[in-house]
């Protein structure tokens, strides 16, 4: 298999990167941003529930929240197919072990030492990830741009973590917070892949909604040895913005542009959470921006863009766009 199929082969059979078209509501393409802008105030609400309660009991009010206010939806539909849910039951455990108790939880405990910035940041490598654990899987042949690509990531990320001294990784290594980071990353992209690869017969929300509930019951231990898991003024809307906003809403308007305009016209828009995510540190938190933010999530993002074809794709849109110039005049 070539490299160029890997992200069709992950993502879904339809998903390659094209050209936004000429017809069609381009209002649509505001679903998905909206739904980056959303995923990447969760990432600021990470920051924010440091000093206001537990990780493990913010991790599961939210998802306790989101299964609550999608219960009325969902769970006819869940109960019809309890037959085949339960011949996949186990699968839909690991993705959510994945997906919603590890992803989420290992990222509220890394923000008590790592930015909001550096967070995104780091989290924007999740499709490179996925793709990368995808070569083993799915036999892919990497291209020479796929290895140009790999290495302009893991330089940038590098970058990111030492804050901006790279030799610094050899002497003192990664700090715990990177590193939480950086495996809550794994687990969700882990979690992409083993989604792609199952293939469970089972329609998105239902099967979310299954995931959510075995999230939460791997949470329940941890939530009950916290220390404290009041619900406070100061958490409350904390826990209501990641539980409504970031599990229920920011799906919902992803899928239904999904639905729409087809993978391959919105994936790129996830690459916008890192960008969106650091604007609102500046914004809400008062981070400051450093060099060494600009340079490795730069080198991080355009590293991605070559992996997954995009560099070539805008040169071709280029290419069109001057060719069309020219027979104008």
């Amino acid at each position: 298999m070539r490299w160029r199929s890997v992200t069709t082969s992950v993502l879904g059979p339809e998903h390659r990167y094209r050209a936004f078209p000429c017809g069609g509501d381009p209002l649509i393409y505001l679903l998905p941003m909206l739904a980056a802008l959303i995923w990447a105030g969760s990432t600021v609400v990470n920051r924010l529930a440091v000093d206001a309660i537990e990780p493990a009991a913010i991790s599961f009010y939210r998802w306790l929240l989101a299964l609550l206010v999608l219960s009325p939806w969902l769970l006819p539909k869940v109960w019809k197919q309890r037959c085949l849910i339960r011949r996949h039951f186990w699968q839909l455990c690991v993705l959510g072990v994945l997906g919603m108790a590890l992803y989420q939880s290992l990222a509220y405990f890394a923000a008590h030492t790592v930015s909001a910035t550096s967070m995104g940041l780091i989290l924007g490598t999740m499709p490179l990830l996925t793709t990368l654990l995808a070569l083993p899987l799915m036999g892919v042949r990497p291209s020479r741009s796929v290895w140009l690509g790999c290495l302009l990531s893991f330089f940038g990320l590098a970058l990111l973590i030492s804050a901006g001294q790279p030799s610094r990784l050899w002497r003192e290594g990664m700090g715990l917070g990177e590193f939480l980071m950086l495996m809550a990353s794994l687990s969700y992209a882990v979690y992409c892949l083993l989604l792609k690869r199952w293939q469970l017969p089972i329609a998105t929300w239902e099967s979310l909604y299954v995931q959510v509930f075995c999230g939460l019951v791997v949470l329940l231990p941890a939530f009950l040895l916290s220390p404290s898991v009041q619900l406070t003024a100061q958490n409350l809307p904390l826990v209501a913005y990641a539980g409504l906003f970031a599990s229920a809403l920011a799906p919902g308007l992803w899928n239904h542009a999904l639905g729409v305009v087809g993978a391959e016209r919105i994936a790129v828009f996830m690459n916008l959470t890192p960008l969106f995510t650091g604007l609102l540190a500046v914004l809400l938190l008062g981070e400051e921006l450093h060099n060494y933010h600009a340079m490795g999530g730069g080198l991080i993002l355009f590293g991605i863009a070559v992996v997954q074809g995009l560099v070539p794709m805008l040169r071709r849109g280029a290419r069109a766009t001057d060719g069309l110039r020219r027979s104008d005049t």
